[in-house]
Formats: C-alpha cells, structure tokens, sequence
C-alpha cells in the first residue's frame, strides 16, 4: 500500500504550467505601485451606486442612486449629468456648476456608497474563493488574505493574475513565496482582476493520503 500510495505521489508531481509571462516579464503586464507614488483617485463606474447630497436642500439630494449604463445620473431639477469617468470631487463640481444656474452658491458631497467594478475574484487553492470588495488600493498578497489565505496545497510560487487591459484579457505569473519574503514586488490588484492560487498536485495527493490511511501519517513523513 505505501509504495502505491508513493507512486500516487510521484505522478502527480508534473502540475500543468500556464504559458504565461513570469518574473520581471509579469510586472511589465501588471506592474506594482511605485514606493511613494500618490495612489490614484477612484473614478465612477457604471452601476456605482451614489449618495449625493445639495446642502441646505434635501429635495435636491438622492440617496443610492445607481450610474446608469450610459455613464450618467439623473439628479432633481438638472436632469441627467454624466458621472461614470469623473471622481467623486469632480463630480461634485460638475453638479454644482449645474444647480449654479437655480440656486445661489450650491454647495454638494459626493459619496461612493458601493462600487461594482472595484472587485476582485479570488478563485484556485485558497480557503474561501469568492469575490471580495476592495476598498482603496490593493496588492496581491492582501487579496490572497480576503479569501482567508492560501490552502494548505497550495503553489504559492505560482500565483495567477489575469485583468482585461484595452479589451483584451492578460495575465500572468507571481511567485507569492518571494512577495511575502520581500524579494519581489507586491502588484497592484484592479477591480475587475482574476487571482488564481495554484494547487500543487504532489500536495493534494499526500493530503488525500493521510486523510484515506491515517495509520501511515506517524511513519511516512520520516521517510520523505
């Protein structure tokens, strides 16, 4: 039994390899922030959702008003202003100049109150896959811990992430071994980005092992 159990575990050391870009080639398709680089503003998407509020006009505010498909927003009294592209400042602005022509120094906040494209599906050997909301910049190795680390089978060396960049999908390869130990970047993780933990095969089959023949568990790993 244990030399079947050990050739089970020899075939399944040869884990497929995805061709895609690794090491230095995977941050020229997703790079990492730069140290010290100003984080970029959030702009509003489609199917955001938005509480605006006119100050001193409660009539004029709206509460979870979701971005149309078109990239705009229907507001009291101005109509339609288009809101997808723009941050939540200039967004403000744009509808202050508008109630500018009604109402005498509006003043107006703007607040993100959901984000439908600032998420990031984290699937493969992780311990809870799902999509997760990201709130603010976000890097690799804090992604993998929304989805409660990687699993205990997991090739962390091998680290997919895959993002549609000029309607086109890429992705690429990271070893998240040495993103932890601080011997390569941290890359940066978009709303819309994949990240699959790759599974190592000889670790799944030695964990199926000892779950199916507990009774080797205290003798094989001294052998290996």
């Amino acid at each position: 039994m244990l030399a079947s159990a050990c050739a089970v575990l020899v075939t399944g050391c040869a884990a497929p390899r995805a061709n895609l870009p690794a090491g230095q080639s995977a941050y020229e398709v997703i790079p990492a922030r730069a140290p010290n680089s100003p984080r970029p503003e959030y702009e509003i998407s489609v199917q955001d959702k938005l509480t605006i509020t006119v100050y001193q006009e409660p009539e004029l505010s709206v509460t979870e008003a979701p971005v149309e498909v078109g990239g705009g927003i229907v507001m009291p009294l101005v109509g339609r202003v288009q809101a997808a592209g723009l941050t939540s400042v200039e967004f403000a602005n744009a509808l202050q100049q508008k109630l500018g022509n009604y109402l005498v120094d509006p003043r107006v906040s703007v607040i993100i109150v959901s984000s439908r494209s600032q998420r990031v599906t984290v699937d493969g050997a992780v311990n809870q896959a799902g999509v997760y909301e990201m709130e603010g910049e976000t890097t690799l190795l804090e992604t993998v811990a929304m989805a409660r680390g990687a699993s205990r089978t997991a090739a962390i060396e091998r680290v997919a992430i895959f993002r549609n960049i000029d309607g086109q999908r890429h992705g690429a390869l990271f070893d998240l071994a040495a993103i932890r130990a601080g011997q390569a970047p941290d890359p940066a993780i978009e709303g819309g980005d994949y990240v699959i933990v790759g599974n190592s095969a000889i670790r799944a089959a030695w964990q199926d092992f000892l779950t199916t023949a507990p009774v080797f568990a205290v003798f094989v790993p001294l052998a290996l």
